[in-house]
Order: C-alpha cells, then structure tokens, then sequence
C-alpha cells in the first residue's frame, strides 16, 4: 500500500464524487489539500470487520467488495463498488462504531481519503453534502433490503438473475444491440453473492445461454442479450 497526499493525485478523485458535486472549483481545491491517497493490490483489505475508522473512503479507480463473513465462514457480499463510489460514511457520524463489514480491492484499486474531522468541516461549511450522503446511504439500504429479498428466495435461478441485471445497471455497456458487460467478480465470488455454489452458478449460466438471454466470454465478460426475458424470472 502507497501513501501520499497531494492536490494533482487527490483533485480528480474529488471531482469524481457524486457527493461533491454541487460544490465550487475552490471548494475542491480546498478538499485536494485535505485528502491522502492509497493505492492497493488486488485483493489487499482496506479495512477489515470490527476495526475502528473514522475515515471515508472514495475509490478513484478500480473495484472493492464489501463483505461479511457468516457463521460458517463464508464470504457474502453486500455491495461491489467502482469508480466515484465510497464507503465508511456511517464511521463519519458516529466515530464510536466499528465497521460492520470487510472491504477488499478487486483489482488494483486508487483509494481517495477524508477524515471524520475534515468532512466535519465540509459538511459544516457545505449542508448539501449531509442530503447527498443521505440519499446514497438510504439507496444503500434499499439495495440491501432488495439483496435480502433475493438471498431469502429458494429458488437459485432468481438470485442469479437479480445479480445479473444488478451488474448490467452498474457495468453494462450498450453494443451492437445488447449489453456488454465485465464482470468484477470471480465465479467464486459471484456464488458467494447470491448465496449458491460454484456449480450451481456455471450451471444455471449455462442454461441462460441455452435459451439464448446471455453469452459468456471467458469468465471476464458477459454480453446481455435478452433483458426482457430475464427481468421475468423476478418480477
């Protein structure tokens, strides 16, 4: 992990944030001075279950999971995060918390930083930042009701559909009439999302080919080519 703080790294990071939108060059200037900046390997954890922070953290580029670890051990993914996106905002209000959950880079991921304090500051001077944070926050919740919803159903063919069209909203690329997407995740890693084996996921990836709603290009990449169809099997 590289360390550094400085206006030319940390400036674009800033302005790749939803959240700050609404704020003026100088105010961003401002921020740039204040932010550190991380790089991280794939697979490298940046903050791990239980550990305190008073950070938040603003991925500049790259990928990051969060996870929990069950009671048997294994991972379940709550969120996959990419560019502009940022985690520890609930630590940003109530220091006295631990974080709830793990988070790990995907790939070699550029990691921005704010501290409890200097957001204190931001929040102070800029009241717009608190509704943004909120609005992001209770889209977080939504989505995890929603993955809730989709782990409590039996039926694998549903969650591995959910998790589909969830990845074509967030990755997915309109080409040549379909949906060209890249996957962030190991096949692994997309069981663990949505609560199935290996086997099961390759094998009800197989039967969507079949029928014709995605093609799969190694295991990288995934071309969407029949939404209609697939938004069936949740609705």
């Amino acid at each position: 992990m590289i360390e550094t703080s400085c206006k030319y790294a940390a400036e674009p990071c800033a302005r790749k944030v939803p959240i700050f939108s609404s704020l003026t060059n100088e105010d961003l200037v401002q921020i740039s001075a204040m932010i550190k900046h991380r790089k991280y390997s794939k697979g490298q954890p940046l903050i791990l279950e239980e550990e305190p922070s008073d950070t938040l953290y603003i991925i500049k580029k790259g990928h990051v999971k969060l996870l929990k670890m069950t009671p048997q051990g294994k991972e379940q993914i709550l969120h996959i995060l990419t560019t502009g996106d940022f985690f520890g905002e609930l630590n940003i209000f109530n220091s006295d918390e631990l974080s709830n959950f793990s988070a790990y880079a995907l790939k070699e991921t550029d990691i921005c930083l704010l501290t409890k304090a200097d957001m204190e500051q931001l929040i102070k001077e800029n009241p717009d930042i608190s509704l943004r944070l909120l609005k992001t926050i209770t889209k977080r919740l939504a989505h995890t009701e929603n993955l809730a919803q989709s782990l409590a159903t039996k039926d694998p063919e549903i969650r591995i559909a959910y998790m589909i069209l969830e990845l074509t909203d967030k990755y997915g690329k309109p080409q040549n009439g379909h949906i060209h997407i890249n996957l962030p995740l190991s096949r692994e890693e997309l069981a663990n999302y949505v609560g199935v084996t290996r086997e099961t996921i390759s094998r009800k990836f197989s039967k969507f080919e079949e029928l014709g709603i995605i093609e799969l290009i190694g295991n990288k990449q995934m071309i969407l080519k029949d939404r209609a169809t697939l938004e069936q099997y949740i609705d």
